[in-house]
């Protein structure tokens, strides 16, 4: 259903890249989620109140905070599409990872406020009223709310939205907490025990991890996460198939929104072509990375010496006492300078983040005695490289 709404209310829906498009799959994700969430209040909140459940007026209000969610899906979808200006040069991208943040806020509240209920009611319990109905009208909006995180999910997937994938998380946490109402239903009518609160504090716990678990992925995409394995890969393979690029580093990705990516790389490259020769290669590999991929590049060039014997010497005999060292370990950016009584070489080294300053300091020595007791003149300047 939600694909024929799609091709219906979205024009030139497949084409997902497009800022105005995007922002029209999050205003039909926003508008549906408000209508069906102030049905679902309305009905739980009623029936809660006359059978003196605590879990469906909690469940009630669920959905109520779930129609605030709503409504900022629809409004983080419109901030995050303005186009950059002044103060923001980059664009409004990143407004939809605040707002999922401010959703993961409210499910966190959610949580909090079931727990807090579902205690007062393990400690005054009170008798639930059975009726068949309500358990029909339950199921039903397990349905919708099953129906809320497919599409949810489906449309945050198709056009990379953090903010409707945490949408969906929220329509998720929403059958877990139905659910459990239903279940303590069933057991007090049943079995004569009454788990309403106790039912209703495992669904708390799980919405609070839900919350927990949205709020630090939008976080570390804040702070500054690593790209994706499959975009440095892509790069990589465009890299590594031009004719004239004998190898790449320090591949940084920034990431301003969802498919808004500016990015810089440092490429090897023969140090006998002229500048002008290397400019129009690194121009022409620009221009496809964006092409291809979207990505806006910015590619330095690090010349290399490809047939100098002593510079390939002196690099394989630290390549090979850095691999000795530790297998995870390389070496970019290799050169020499060469005097009378001294030779220089000056390379990046690649460790692991986790690595202390005081094992860098190791691994420095270690490698610098080991150089000097092939040639006593070598001197090794290390620069400590994290992997890109």
């Amino acid at each position: 259903m939600i694909k024929l709404l799609i091709k219906k209310l979205i024009p030139d829906y497949q084409k997902t890249h497009l800022p105005d498009v995007r922002k029209k799959y999050g205003f039909l994700a926003g508008v549906l989620g408000i209508a069906i969430n102030l049905i679902l209040f309305s009905a739980k909140l009623f029936i809660g109140l006359a059978m003196h459940s605590i879990a469906i007026i909690s469940d009630a209000f669920n959905n109520l905070t779930d129609t605030s969610s709503s409504l900022f899906a629809i409004i983080g979808a419109k901030l995050a599409t303005k186009k950059p200006d002044k103060e923001h040069p980059f664009g409004h991208g990143r407004i939809e990872y605040i707002v999922s943040l401010i959703i993961s806020a409210l499910i966190f509240a959610v949580g909090f406020e079931l727990a807090r209920t579902s205690l007062a009611k393990i400690i005054n319990p009170e008798k639930i009223v059975f009726n068949p109905a309500l358990v029909v009208f339950l199921s039903f909006s397990i349905l919708l709310k099953i129906w809320m995180f497919s599409y949810n999910r489906y449309m945050g997937k198709l056009i990379n939205s953090k903010l409707l994938k945490t949408a969906a998380t929220d329509s998720l946490n929403d059958v877990f907490a139905t659910s459990a109402v239903i279940v303590s239903t069933l057991i007090s009518y049943y079995l004569n025990i009454n788990a309403d609160g106790y039912i209703g504090m495992v669904v708390s716990l799980i919405i609070l991890k839900s919350g927990f678990d949205t709020a630090k992925e939008v976080i570390d995409i804040l702070i500054g996460s690593p790209p994706s394995p499959e975009l440095v890969t892509m790069i990589g393979d465009i890299l590594s198939n031009v004719d004239g690029i004998y190898g790449f580093h320090d591949l940084v990705v920034h990431e301003y929104g969802p498919g808004n990516f500016i990015a810089s790389v440092h490429v090897e490259v023969p140090d006998h072509l002229s500048v002008v020769k290397i400019h129009e290669t690194i121009d022409l590999t620009e221009m496809k990375i964006h092409e291809d991929l979207g990505v806006d590049i910015v590619i330095h060039m690090d010349p290399i010496s490809l047939n100098d014997e002593k510079t390939n010497k002196y690099k394989n005999i630290v390549n090979e006492l850095v691999k000795n060292i530790n297998p995870e370990f390389s070496i970019h950016d290799f050169r020499i300078t060469d005097g009378e009584n001294r030779v220089n070489l000056l390379f990046d080294l690649v460790v692991p983040f986790n690595m202390s300053s005081k094992e860098k300091t190791h691994v420095a020595e270690k490698i610098n005695k080991e150089v000097k007791e092939l040639d006593g003149r070598i001197r090794c300047f290390i620069r400590f490289d994290n992997p890109s």
